[in-house]
């Protein structure tokens, strides 16, 4: 998952990867506004609705971002963040698929500790300080917390006028974000109709809550992209994820996207690659409108 080992792992390429793009996203983040054609923080994409939202659960407020078509009612997206938390570059990602249609709601997994973005534009995961700062917050929580909170924003997402209800719901995630779409679906099954997981870490394990587990308590379909150095970490979770699948009679696409490293899919990340983001993005869009429909 994103621990120290993976970096570690992703320096050599750092190292060998610093390019324009790389400076512009340390001086100030112009690259993720690049990444995106033209979503840029505060400024919605016209006939996209979005804003800042506080969502009861059990456990205290969570803070979150919900974008959408302005008008109509839609299949709604619920959005789990990398390690690194809620922050403007997944809420440029919820607002590229409200422009793509669908109700998307991102939210900060930490909000019981903490409220709002955990670091500056520009910083990385890849720099010491920031990970000593945020692995207390993830290492605090739980397949519970996930459980409770799945069941929250599922609630939340389906009292909105913007939500049609009459769909399924799908379910992304991102790093530690990966397992967090797995337990959602396996707890509230009978809405989340399709997950996908983005260099998720710890999908299918061999402790007894491994999250492949769960596999047959979920009806939703799957995309599962696998980065590079993490299949090559753990190159037998695809095999045992695409057998748990098939075993429960769910379509999932499982593959590992060539030259990827941990954490390349959202624009912030230093081994964002655009190529294969934009790949799978087009696959998840792929999924959505078959298992959403």
């Amino acid at each position: 998952m994103c621990d120290d080992i993976t970096e570690i792992e992703n320096q050599g390429f750092y190292e060998k990867q610093i390019t324009r793009r790389d400076f512009s996203l340390m001086a100030g983040g112009a690259a993720i506004s690049v990444a995106f054609a033209g979503c840029v923080p505060g400024e919605a994409k016209a006939g996209v609705a979005e804003q800042d939202v506080m969502i009861e659960t059990p456990d205290g407020v969570a803070d979150a971002y919900f974008a959408h078509p302005s008008s109509g009612a839609h299949a709604a997206v619920l959005i789990w963040p990398d390690i690194v938390g809620l922050r403007p570059a997944f809420k440029m990602m919820a607002k590229r698929l409200a422009d793509d249609g669908y109700a998307a709601l991102v939210i900060n997994p930490y909000y019981r500790q903490v409220k709002g973005a955990l670091v500056e534009v520009g910083q990385t995961f890849k720099d010491p300080a920031v990970r000593e700062k945020i692995i207390p917050y993830a290492r605090a929580l739980t397949q519970e917390t996930n459980r409770t909170d799945a069941r929250a924003f599922v609630a939340w997402l389906d009292a909105q006028a913007a939500v049609d209800t009459s769909r399924k719901i799908g379910t992304t995630g991102y790093c530690m974000g990966g397992p967090m779409t797995m337990i959602a679906a396996a707890e509230v099954p009978n809405r989340i109709g399709a997950g996908a997981s983005f260099h998720g870490g710890g999908l299918a394990t061999d402790k007894e809550n491994s999250p492949h587990l769960l596999i047959p308590k979920m009806q939703a379909d799957y995309l599962i992209a696998i980065a590079e150095n993490d299949d090559a970490r753990d190159p037998e979770s695809k095999t045992v994820l695409a057998s748990a699948f098939a075993d429960a009679g769910l379509d999932a696409e499982i593959e590992v996207y060539e030259g990827t490293q941990h954490g390349w899919c959202p624009p912030d990340s230093a081994v964002y690659d655009e190529a294969a983001a934009n790949k799978a993005w087009a696959r998840k869009l792929a999924l959505f409108e078959k298992a959403l429909a």
